[in-house]
């Protein structure tokens, strides 16, 4: 993150996310922050809290992208949730602090993996030993029996030690890798049981294979496979010796307390007051266990207690039935922070096609590729393309970019059909074969039936 200005960090997101400059400098100015508080001295460093964010504007504008991409670019716990699976305690669904508990377990399997990339190399090695003790196990110690002399033993042992060297030599030349050999590899079971509980178990924080694990004996099956199999097995077991979960788990919190990022998308559907009748009664009480959460509270998790005062909570929503001013006043206040995204024109429809790094034009043109041909789209045609979405958003429901690839499915979906049987292998795209294609769906007034 030193390296990373609030300059670069948009320069990287702009390799994604075309327009929606605002958005970017607000986030970027938020992941800064967390680094700066890092060199804070202790005393203040707990007293500055992040300034959470909520993004206001239509599906399909960028807003969940830009939240992915920055935790991709921070390397920080990230999680997207929706805040409309979360009830209020005490109805039957999940609780809002099962978001931390997810995010936890996210940290931890990020820093599992990096300590695995760590060790992989010993792993190997040590792997590899474990193998040539199977094809050449070690003598048996003859000595106490006076079979054999002191001599002959150390001859014995110079031999094997010879062969070990050449075998080890065939494997790592890779000469024996489809040979057989048979290996015992621990089964897992865990007894069967119901959990009779208000509650879910991954609510209780529990772990179960933790607390029923040592109670059933572990069963060893033996198997035969090929040294390639093996070495894949024998490594994995080898790495989690080498990596120390106390280590991982003291880690993994202290990067959910200090950099993880929760990104609530869907705020708007909690907002608005509580209906009377039906279902929904909640909807005030999902906000109101968000407030402790988003504020900063402790949350049991069964790595142990994390504190959420210094997570970053990025909350996003379209806004188009309810207002921001319709969250609880006590919620607005915890995000500081509002931006609004604008609706995207057809010039930025055209840049969307083209310009970033996973632009839909070069998704089609890879895909297209593995088939032997190579598919090219004139500027008109992109143009043409960015024009129909425009239209379409505009005169059934304005799906933001997502529209794009309706339209493109549509446009190719003959090309990609019959791709394995034609013969010619270069395909021209013109604004002509997008308007003949594409004409008749723009002209009908029931859209729905050709795009979602």
């Amino acid at each position: 993150m030193k390296e990373l200005t609030p300059r670069q960090i948009v320069a990287e997101l702009d390799k994604y996310i075309i327009g929606q400059d605002q958005a970017k400098k607000s986030v970027a100015i938020a992941l800064r922050n967390r680094w700066r508080r890092q060199q804070v001295k202790n005393e203040l460093r707990e007293e500055i809290l992040p300034n959470n964010i909520i993004l206001i504007g239509p599906t399909g504008v960028g807003k969940t992208e830009i939240a992915r991409r920055l935790a991709k670019l921070a390397n920080a716990p990230f999680i997207k949730v929706e805040a409309s699976k979360y009830t209020e305690v005490g109805y039957v669904g999940r609780d809002v602090e099962s978001m931390i508990r997810e995010l936890t377990d996210i940290a931890v399997n990020m820093v599992r993996s990096q300590k695995a990339k760590e060790v992989e190399a010993q792993a190997e090695t040590q792997a590899q030993e474990r193998i040539l003790d199977i094809l050449l196990p070690p003598l048996r110690n003859k000595k106490k029996s006076g079979s054999l002399s002191i001599e002959e033993e150390q001859e014995m042992e110079l031999v094997r030690e010879r062969n070990r060297e050449k075998l080890r030599q065939l494997l790592e030349e890779g000469k024996m890798e489809n040979r057989l050999i048979e290996l015992e590899i621990p089964q897992e079971s865990f007894p069967m049981m119901q959990i009779i509980s208000p509650i879910g178990v991954e609510e209780m924080g529990l772990n179960i294979q933790d607390l029923f694990g040592g109670m059933v004996p572990k069963k060893i099956k033996r198997r035969k496979m090929t040294i390639a199999e093996a070495r894949k097995i024998l490594t994995q077991e080898e790495v989690q010796k080498l990596i120390d979960m106390d280590e991982v788990v003291r880690e993994a919190i202290s990067r959910v307390e200090n950099s993880g990022i929760v990104f609530i998308d869907e705020i708007d559907k909690i907002a608005g007051e509580s209906s009377k009748t039906g279902p929904d009664v909640s909807r005030e009480g999902v906000q109101r266990d968000l407030l402790p959460v988003v504020e900063g509270t402790n949350v049991i998790t069964k790595y142990g207690i994390v504190k959420t005062d210094h997570i970053l909570f990025i909350a996003s929503g379209a806004f188009h039935v309810s207002k921001p001013s319709d969250l609880i006043p006590e919620l607005q206040g915890r995000f500081p922070i509002r931006v609004e995204l604008k609706s995207l024109t057809t010039q930025d429809f055209v840049r969307i096609l083209t310009e970033p790094e996973n632009a839909l034009i070069k998704q089609y043109t890879a895909l297209l590729a593995s088939e032997g041909v190579k598919i090219s789209f004139s500027d008109d045609a992109i143009e043409e393309i960015a024009k129909i979405a425009t239209e379409v958003n505009e005169r059934t429901e304005n799906i933001g970019a997502r529209r794009l690839h309706t339209i493109m499915t549509t446009l190719l979906e003959d090309i990609l059909f019959e791709v394995p049987d034609i013969e010619n292998k270069d395909i021209l795209i013109t604004a002509k074969v997008v308007r003949e294609k594409l004409q008749d769906i723009v002209k009908d007034e029931d859209l729905s039936r050709y795009i979602l």
